[in-house]
């Protein structure tokens, strides 16, 4: 109950900052960042039947943050969408570096990014290369890589 008040005060902010017509909406494709600002990791699954309960009964684009705000304050009171710890993502890219090499290089990157699971869109396969790959070695040295992904709590 101490939380309430400090989680409405930071779900505002937060949304305030893609509520550029000042009235208590927000574009319904901003609400994947906002979420993340928040310090939650949902998937694409999950951010998707997030908006489906958020929307209107017949969706216009936009979300009310007075729909908004409850749904992301259970959401953070719940801790759903925590982040993946530090060591299961090492644990995970040692898996695609079966040479105990500590570096993947892009094209493999990009291999394992957008053909394998929950695949990257161009969008942000491109985001995730310009943070990730070091220009000089056109590779990606992921301790490096988790060290600056990881949200501190």
């Amino acid at each position: 109950e101490i939380l309430v008040p400090e989680f409405h005060k930071k779900i505002k902010e937060a949304f305030e900052v893609f509520d550029h017509e000042a009235n208590n909406t927000v574009d319904v494709r901003e609400i994947g960042t906002i979420v993340r600002s928040l310090g939650c990791c949902p998937s694409e699954g999950e951010l998707h039947d997030l908006i489906a309960e958020v929307e209107e009964e017949e969706p216009t684009g936009y979300i009310r943050f007075e729909k908004f705000l409850p749904v992301m304050t259970e959401v953070l009171l719940e801790r759903r969408y925590r982040p993946i710890p530090e060591d299961v993502l090492l644990r995970a890219f040692e898996v695609l570096d079966p040479f105990k090499r500590g570096f993947l290089s892009k094209e493999e990157l990009i291999k394992y990014m957008t053909e394998e699971g929950e695949p990257f869109s161009q969008e942000e396969m491109e985001e995730m290369l310009s943070a990730a790959i070091d220009p000089e070695s056109n590779s990606i040295h992921y301790k490096d890589y988790i060290t600056m992904m990881v949200i501190d709590e």
